[in-house]
């Protein structure tokens, strides 16, 4: 996905780079274009703080997107495809996002178009997930919404 690809470049690192490695990366770029290192000069304070808003939105992208983010998220995510329904999805490129009754989305990248087909075809749209989309393609939690108890 060209988003990914993006982030990847952005932050100078590959498919191959671990957390760790990535959290020091990100600290460093943080470090050079923070803000507030610039308060004498209003034009590049303007220019870093466009910058590490990039930054941060790239290094918490390729968190959410880590193998050890996504084992360490597995009991919640195999909760989430096994037990709760699909509420609803969106097709976008080659994004599928796909909305959970818990309140979980979750957006799967390099969906083509003929499985998202498939799946709005499919007799039920739950089983072809699990079988098609849910173990297939890579993923990532975008939100989980919060129930209170009164």
């Amino acid at each position: 996905m060209k988003r990914i690809g993006d982030y990847r470049r952005l932050l100078g690192v590959t498919n191959t780079t671990g957390l760790k490695e990535l959290k020091t990366v990100y600290r460093n770029f943080m470090k050079d274009y923070h803000p507030d290192k610039f308060v004498d000069n209003e034009s590049f304070k303007l220019e870093a703080e466009e910058k590490s808003k990039s930054i941060i939105e790239a290094y918490h992208f390729l968190v959410s997107i880590d193998p050890e983010t996504q084992k360490q998220n597995l009991p919640e995510y195999t909760l989430a495809i096994t037990s709760s329904a699909i509420v609803d999805f969106e097709h976008k490129g080659l994004t599928l996002k796909v909305n959970f009754a818990d309140g979980s989305v979750y957006e799967y990248f390099n969906v083509p178009k003929n499985i998202y087909l498939k799946l709005i075809n499919a007799d039920s749209q739950g089983r072809f997930a699990r079988r098609h989309i849910f173990s297939t393609f890579l993923y990532r939690n975008i939100t989980k919404s919060t129930t209170t108890v009164s």
